[in-house]
């Protein structure tokens, strides 16, 4: 059975008989596609399905993709319908923000094309001593995002929980406005 969050089903009773001829996903993606457009907020991506396992290997380097755990085949599909799903919203991001992590920066890359790796969006799993440091840079940035623009930022559940106390399966979406509030959890990218 597919998972629904708490939006769509808000979204689904919130204008009865409105839109009685749309499903819950359209109505989901034309609520999320209308926070976005009028901006002030980031939308959070944890990075999209991988290899199995947890963490990264013991060999572990940063700068070495072949020491680390990868996007799956699965993921790198689920990347794209990511990047579809902005083009048949027409939604452009103001800029899109990756960790340096090969599977963030892969995610990033196969659904927005271009974007910048930014260290305070690296995983804290290993080493969380810069964790609080990082949130408050995330958290300085989102005061930063006017109206009518909104930024992705590809990275890690520890992060994501770090940000807002929640948790975020592989590839799911949350949109913060710049108080920080959660303004929407997507799992339309989880599958």
């Amino acid at each position: 059975m597919k998972r629904r969050n708490a939006l769509t089903l808000l979204a689904a009773g919130s204008w009865p008989g409105l839109y009685a001829q749309e499903t819950p996903e359209a109505i989901e993606a034309r609520t999320l596609a209308g926070l976005l457009r009028a901006g002030g907020c980031a939308v959070l991506f944890r990075h999209a399905a991988t290899e199995a396992g947890i963490g990264d290997p013991p060999n572990f380097r940063l700068g070495d993709c072949s020491t680390q755990r990868l996007l799956s085949d699965a993921g790198r599909a689920q990347s794209r319908r990511i990047g579809q799903w902005f083009k048949a919203q027409a939604l452009q991001a103001r800029s899109v923000h990756s960790s340096a992590w090969c599977r963030c920066r892969d995610t990033a890359t196969l659904a927005f094309g271009e974007h910048t790796v930014w260290p305070a969006l690296n995983s804290t799993f290993e080493d969380n001593s810069g964790q609080a440091a990082q949130t408050r840079l995330l958290r300085q940035r989102w005061l930063g995002i006017p109206a009518g623009q909104f930024e992705v930022w590809v990275t890690h559940q520890v992060n994501i929980t770090a940000l807002t106390g929640e948790g975020a399966g592989i590839g799911e979406a949350f949109i913060v406005a710049s108080s920080g509030r959660l303004l929407a959890r997507s799992l339309a990218f989880v599958a």
